[in-house]
């Protein structure tokens, strides 16, 4: 496949992928292939370790394909989405589980889906480059890809600013929020790679590893504990509003692009996965019951019009008044019955 390279290198999997013309966008065939590679290494004694990493200087992956998910959900086959969704979150649960290594290096953009493959390993390497965002509130989803589940174990309100902005964190934000693990310098990476095709050894990466840039976002953690805490968009937009700081009015200004029934719905689903024994599956499972709706019921098909088809950023939200009932928040979340994300499929 030319959209992304597979082999074995010494003790390493390397799952390369090889797009960088659009961003190393993930379609549906290369999840297939990357859930296929690591499947077949689960038990092979020759891979001790999985390698990920991309072409290119400007992303790892920016991003899931949504325009043939615009396109087949525009033409009223909602199937072929929900099939991506779910084939899609198996392979981010098995790269979360994974019994081995999995080392993934994130330059430039990660977001989505790249988020997806990218964040949920042992050992998540970002540099000078790296840009990390989960922007989906802009396009009518919500976080997903078991992004929910990171930004539900950010520091304090950090996930619910993060999942409802999309801000964009560099390399300092990025280990702030736990989204990654080391800081290394580009110029390293390739080295480092050849290192583990040859031992199969994650533990050079705790010696390559030197001090990220300050964070920003760790100097905004208070302010944005302040303003985040409630549980409501609605509070939410109070607390912004009474607030007479810069950062307060860029926010608003970035909230009010966004799909309100996405923003508050990602409310909800962080406030259900904070607690013990809250993990991947549920936060899978919960997405995906938003995601199975999303093009026939939310705002996904509009979304990805105004970003990305016709590109007015002018969508027609629902909710625009952002008014946005519990009982539409919980129709979005419902259980799904026999059409269930079913993760145990395809192990």
């Amino acid at each position: 496949m030319s959209d992304i390279h597979i082999r074995k290198a010494g003790r390493a999997g390397r799952i390369t992928l090889t797009r960088p013309n659009a961003l190393n966008a993930l379609s549906y065939d290369m999840c297939i292939a990357i859930e296929k590679a690591i499947d077949d290494w689960r038990d092979d004694p020759e891979v001790a370790v999985i390698v990920l990493d991309a072409e290119g200087e400007k992303a790892f992956c920016a991003g899931g394909d949504v325009a043939q998910l615009y396109q087949t959900g525009k033409d009223g086959d909602f199937d072929f989405a929900r099939r991506f969704w779910a084939d899609e979150y198996r392979l981010n649960n098995k790269l979360h589980g994974f019994p081995k290594p999995v080392i993934s290096f994130m330059q430039g953009f990660t977001m989505g889906g790249g988020v997806g493959i990218g964040c949920h390993g042992s050992h998540r390497v970002v540099g000078e480059s790296s840009k990390i965002a989960m922007p989906e509130c802009g396009i009518g989803l919500v976080p997903d890809v078991g992004g929910t589940l990171l930004l539900a174990q950010a520091p304090g309100r950090m996930g619910e600013y993060l999942g409802l902005t999309g801000a964009r964190m560099g390399a300092g934000d990025v280990l702030h929020a736990g989204f990654a693990d080391y800081f290394i310098a580009q110029a390293e990476w390739p080295d480092l790679i050849a290192q583990l095709e040859e031992n199969g050894d994650p533990f050079i990466l705790d010696r390559a590893a030197s001090t990220p840039p300050p964070s920003t976002l760790a100097e905004l953690q208070e302010e944005v504990d302040r303003l985040f805490h409630a549980e409501s968009l609605s509070e939410i937009d109070a607390a912004l509003a009474m607030s007479d700081s810069g950062f307060a009015a860029e926010t608003v200004k970035t909230l009010r692009r966004n799909s309100p029934l996405s923003m508050a719905c990602t409310l909800e689903m962080l406030r259900r996965l904070r607690g013990p024994g809250i993990g991947m599956v549920p936060a899978l499972e919960q997405e995906y019951r938003f995601t199975a709706r999303s093009l026939e019921k939310g705002d996904f098909i509009e979304g990805v019009r105004a970003a990305i088809i016709d590109k007015d950023r002018s969508p027609n939200w629902q909710h625009a008044d952002w008014d946005v009932p519990q009982a539409d928040i919980d129709a979005m979340l419902a259980p799904l019955g026999d059409n269930e994300l079913k993760l145990e499929e395809n192990l």
